[in-house]
């Protein structure tokens, strides 16, 4: 490899939530930290430059868009995500979390019900609860290859709840669910059956493995690109979450519209400078860093995989996600209750993973584990995880 993943790289005292944040969110500090999902390795080298670069200038102004920078974000959408879009779609946020919101404030009203697919990434209930909105959930069932959507409780949900906007993870974060075309046209014509507008978050995008591929919601046609609202950033693929950008694409004039409405009623009117400049010269210069980054947490998460369905305890069982760079455990033939366990984890393990009811009840006795780090240390924390298993 180019690029050099082993080399621990010291977070502490950088103010990161995943290390310097252990006691105020009631771990010891002395704890092995797996859960929040941004990756443990230094960026590329070559988006490292060219940030340097813009600081070495000196002046942090105002900032937009120019044509440069829609060029290479269009040239990555349509590689990864085998998708032609055009600059009047676009509507860049500070990040996807932050777009969930306008989607939310734009499409519905207060007490109005958002739909979502639980056990989800936990900031989906967040903003629908702190907008003053309803969750309702299509919940996922859990089976012998990963979660599987029930597509008649999905209509049925609709229809009960009178829910005109959908939040879908895709890929699925938690369970590391890969998305199948036919499975996301089902859902996409039952929204299109009952008005739903769709919000995709496809902030792992990157990240899918083996036979497994990415598809984007709003290729599958052009009635569901109709209704779509396109999440993307290079936070996760480059790790760059800290830098706050995000590409929202909307083909839909009406709904580009309201959405930049709920936008700018933030007072939110200018990207991050160095955010744009770190996206640009991801899409442009960082493939290469990205093919060898995947590839060495694709080892880890086979090593992890492996090593947990072969010598681990058997009460522990695991598959290898078919996207994302999170291992999803599940505990519970472990015979603890979800709070018993995640206290045994924490305090006597001192690994800080995330327990899996912070995604909705669904997840209760699961666990999610952060694999995009040096494999000593993850293996140190898989081999922990075994141990104070063993030891129940």
């Amino acid at each position: 490899m180019a690029y050099d993943f082993d080399t621990p790289v010291d977070r502490y005292g950088t103010d990161c939530i995943k290390f310097d944040f252990a006691i105020e969110r009631g771990h010891p500090m002395d704890t092995l930290s797996y859960w929040v999902a941004d990756m443990d390795f230094k960026t590329a080298p070559e988006i490292l430059d060219a940030l340097k670069a813009r600081i070495d200038h000196g002046i942090f102004g105002y900032t937009n868009i120019k044509p440069h920078y829609f060029d290479a974000v269009r040239r990555w959408i349509k590689k990864q995500l085998d998708w032609n879009v055009q600059r009047t779609w676009l509507v860049e946020t500070p990040g996807v979390v932050f777009a969930l919101s306008c989607a939310i404030r734009a499409f519905t009203k207060e007490d109005e019900a958002v739909l979502i697919q639980s056990p989800v990434y936990y900031p989906f209930s967040n903003t629908i609860i702190s907008n003053g909105r309803k969750i309702v959930s299509a919940s996922l069932i859990w089976g012998e290859n990963g979660w599987e959507c029930d597509f008649d409780d999905f209509e049925k949900k609709i229809t009960g709840n009178n829910v005109k906007l959908f939040l879908l993870c895709n890929p699925h974060n938690p369970g590391g669910k890969s998305w199948k075309k036919e499975e996301l046209q089902k859902l996409g014509e039952i929204c299109l059956k009952h008005g739903v507008t769709v919000v995709s978050d496809e902030i792992h995008a990157e990240f899918t493995w083996g036979i497994n591929t990415h598809t984007c919601f709003a290729t599958i046609s052009p009635e569901l690109e109709d209704i779509s609202v396109i999440c993307t950033s290079p936070s996760k693929a480059f790790n760059l979450a800290g830098l706050q950008v995000s590409n929202i694409f909307i083909k839909n004039e009406k709904l580009r519209e309201a959405f930049k409405t709920a936008r700018d009623a933030t007072g939110y009117d200018e990207p991050n400078t160095l955010g744009l400049i770190a996206c640009e010269a991801a899409y442009t210069k960082g493939e290469k860093w990205l093919r060898e980054v995947k590839a060495y947490i694709n080892e880890n998460l086979n090593k992890a995989v492996k090593f947990i369905n072969r010598k681990g305890d058997p009460r522990i069982k695991v598959l290898k996600p078919e996207a994302t760079y999170l291992l999803w455990f599940d505990m519970r033939n472990v015979g603890l209750s979800d709070v018993d366990l995640n206290k045994l984890l924490s305090e006597k393990a001192k690994l800080w993973l995330d327990a899996g009811s912070m995604f909705g009840k669904e997840g209760e006795g699961f666990v999610r584990m952060n694999a995009a780090c040096p494999w000593a240390y993850l293996e140190q924390g898989i081999h922990r995880l075994d141990e104070i298993i063993r030891s129940v």
